[in-house]
């Protein structure tokens, strides 16, 4: 394994355990509460609530890790390995957990927040790995 293909996968194995953390942050902020019923949340939550806030994280990185995970397993599985594939997957990586941070950390409602800033980054760099995938596909 060379370096490159070393540091895409460390970059994915990051993600998988951020997504680890969102859960156990999301899954046991909720059931402290009194009356807290699995697999719910109250209604009349909002983003003052942390327990919303770490719901809504968890949710958002799930929308956001089906397109993910999907365009690194395929470059996985055809092998594709590039420098810029792999810093891509870092600023992804990267650009989720500080997505993540500031949702835990800011209550807002304000639209776009700046939260909002790192989910563009992250969504970007997924479109630049999938047209890097196209590129090699035609190649």
């Amino acid at each position: 394994m060379n370096d490159v293909s070393l540091s895409a996968y460390l970059g994915f194995y990051f993600y998988l355990i951020m997504l680890v953390v969102q859960w156990g942050v999301a899954t046991f902020s909720k059931a402290k509460e009194p009356g807290a019923v699995p697999g719910k949340i109250s209604d009349d939550l909002s983003h003052e609530s942390f327990i919303f806030r770490a719901h809504r994280t968890f949710q958002n990185t799930l929308e956001n890790s089906a397109l993910f995970i999907g365009t690194v397993l395929f470059a996985f599985v055809i092998n594709y390995q590039s420098a810029i594939f792999a810093m891509c997957v870092w600023v992804y990586v990267v650009a989720r957990l500080i997505h993540m941070i500031l949702y835990y950390v800011i209550a807002t409602e304000k639209n776009p927040s700046p939260r909002t800033y790192f989910f563009l980054i992250s969504f970007i760099a997924n479109i630049v790995m999938l047209v890097l995938i196209g590129f090699r596909l035609v190649a």
